[in-house]
C-alpha cells in the first residue's frame, strides 16, 4: 500500500472513531440523565456529516494533511474542550484553538483558490496569488467568527467573548498568527518547487 492510501485509511479510521466516541458519549449521558450534555455528541455527528456531504457535493478532494487537521480540530474543540470540559484544565486552550484554526483556514483558502481557478480554466495559476488569497481568507474568517460570537452573545446571553475586547482581539491575533505562519511555509514551499503551489501534500 502506497503512503497516500495508508494516510487516507488512517484518516478514515480517525473519522470513524469520532463517530463511535460521539455515540458512546450520547449513550453515557443519556444513561446518567445528563440531558443537557446529550446535545453536544449529536452536534459533533452533524458537523462531521456536513463536512463529508459538502466535500462530496462540491466534488472536492481534501488532501490528507488538511483532512487530518480538521478531524484533530474537531477532537480538540468539540470533544476535549467542550464535551469533556478541559477549558479550565489546559491553560490558554481557547487561544491554541484559534491558532490552529488560522492554520486550517489558510489551507482551506488555498483549496478554494484551486477550485476557483480550475473552474475558470486557468492552466498555471499563480503561487503568489494562491497564498495571498489563502492568507486573507483565513484572516477574514477569524474576524467573521468573532462577529458570530458577538452576535450570539448579544442575542442568547452567552459569554463566548467574556464581554472583553481584549479576549476578542487576542482570538483574532492568534488566528492571524497561525494563518501568517502557514502562508510563510507555503511561500517557501512554492519557491523551492519553482512551480504553482496548488496541490499541497
Amino acid at each position: 500500500m502506497n503512503p497516500q492510501k495508508r494516510t487516507d485509511r488512517a484518516n478514515d479510521v480517525f473519522e470513524l472513531a469520532l463517530y463511535i466516541l460521539a455515540a458512546v458519549c450520547f449513550i453515557y449521558f443519556w444513561a446518567r440523565g445528563i440531558h443537557f450534555k446529550m446535545l453536544q455528541p449529536v452536534l459533533i455527528v452533524v458537523v462531521l456529516t456536513l463536512i463529508r456531504l459538502t466535500v462530496r457535493w462540491t466534488r472536492t478532494e481534501l488532501f490528507p494533511a488538511l483532512r487530518f487537521s480538521i478531524l484533530f480540530f474537531i477532537t480538540l474543540t468539540m470533544f476535549i474542550a467542550n464535551l469533556f470540559g478541559f477549558y479550565g484544565v489546559i491553560p490558554y486552550l481557547d487561544k491554541v484553538e484559534h491558532l490552529l484554526s488560522g492554520i486550517i483556514l489558510c489551507f482551506v483558502g488555498l483549496l478554494i483558490y484551486k477550485k476557483t481557478t480550475e473552474k475558470d480554466g486557468v492552466n498555471r495559476p499563480s503561487s503568489g496569488a494562491a497564498v495571498w488569497f489563502a492568507l486573507f481568507f483565513a484572516a477574514a474568517m477569524a474576524g467573521c467568527w468573532e462577529i458570530y460570537e458577538f452576535t450570539t452573545d448579544r442575542i442568547f446571553g452567552l459569554h463566548s467573548q467574556n464581554d472583553s475586547l481584549v479576549d476578542t482581539m487576542a482570538d483574532i491575533i492568534c488566528g492571524d498568527i497561525g494563518a501568517a505562519a502557514t502562508a510563510v511555509y507555503l511561500f517557501r514551499k512554492a519557491k523551492r518547487k519553482q512551480m504553482p503551489l496548488i496541490d499541497v501534500k
